[in-house]
């Protein structure tokens, strides 16, 4: 449990579990490292079937570590050394926004900064009640990593987005609800067993059309009509071929639920 990056696969479902509950899980060098690696390996894993990113000790993540920013950088790096490195350590929410598969930020708590864009990334958001968010990059002088001001836009538009940027308001997970930061509030007291069911239902399901699925919409948000028809089209097709569609039509011929094995 010293590890700052947990691992766990089970039932298709691989949790990686943000490990430094003294610090609210601040994202250090080696954090960010392991996050990447992880997610690389998940894309080529036929065993995952969905991703989970969640932090220890009741926090998700408080971001970047702002103690170690205080500290002071390190001067033997130039500008552009350290402009590649912070570049590639928010690879992390590249990937949780283009893996092919369902990825879930299950957040049991506080998420900020670069914590709160890792969360974005992901393709669905559960808060506990109570949780608190913040974009909070202004608040200690930055403008904002990890995709912040990418996601923030797309989700609630660039108005908003500019306001929640500059203000970091405090928000409730409800607050966050409102604006479609989140997808679902769950009580505390219900929150792992209505998260894990959440989780469940998508790592059972047909895998190959999902990853289709997020292709589409993701290319819908930057593309033409002609262009996202003719990739449904490629997707359709392709989805048309596998052992998930033809159980699910032999299930809905014998009125019976499908099983899906993600193949």
């Amino acid at each position: 449990m010293d590890k700052v990056l947990i691992e766990d696969l089970r039932d298709g479902v691989l949790t990686l579990t943000m490990n430094r509950p003294e610090a609210r899980n601040a994202l250090s060098l080696e954090m960010s490292e392991l996050l990447n690696d992880a997610l690389r390996r998940a894309q080529t894993d036929r065993n995952v079937r969905a991703v989970v990113l969640t932090g220890a000790g009741g926090a998700f993540c408080a971001g970047g570590d702002v103690k170690s920013m205080a500290a002071g950088r390190d001067v033997t790096q130039t500008f552009e050394q350290r402009v590649e490195s912070l570049r590639s350590r928010a690879e992390a929410s590249r990937m949780l926004h283009e893996l092919a598969k369902p990825t879930i930020a299950v957040i049991p708590g506080a998420a900020a900064g670069a914590g709160l864009a890792l969360a974005m990334a992901c393709d669905f958001r559960v808060a506990v009640a109570g949780a608190k968010l913040t974009v909070a990059f202004a608040k200690v002088g930055l403008s904002g990593d990890y995709g912040a001001s990418y996601f923030l836009t797309k989700i609630v538009g660039p108005s908003k987005a500019l306001e929640l940027l500059m203000l970091s308001p405090l928000l409730s997970a409800e607050d966050a609800l409102g604006l479609g930061l989140v997808h679902r509030v769950f009580p505390a007291e219900q929150f792992a067993a209505q998260s894990a069911a959440f989780v469940s239902a998508l790592a059972s399901g047909p895998s190959v059309a999902f990853g289709n699925i997020k292709q589409n919409v993701n290319l819908a948000a930057v593309s033409d009509l002609r262009t996202s028809i003719d990739s449904e089209a490629t997707h359709q097709v392709r989805c048309m071929s596998t052992a998930d569609h033809a159980e699910a039509a032999k299930a809905f011929v014998e009125k019976r639920a499908p099983k899906f094995t993600g193949a």
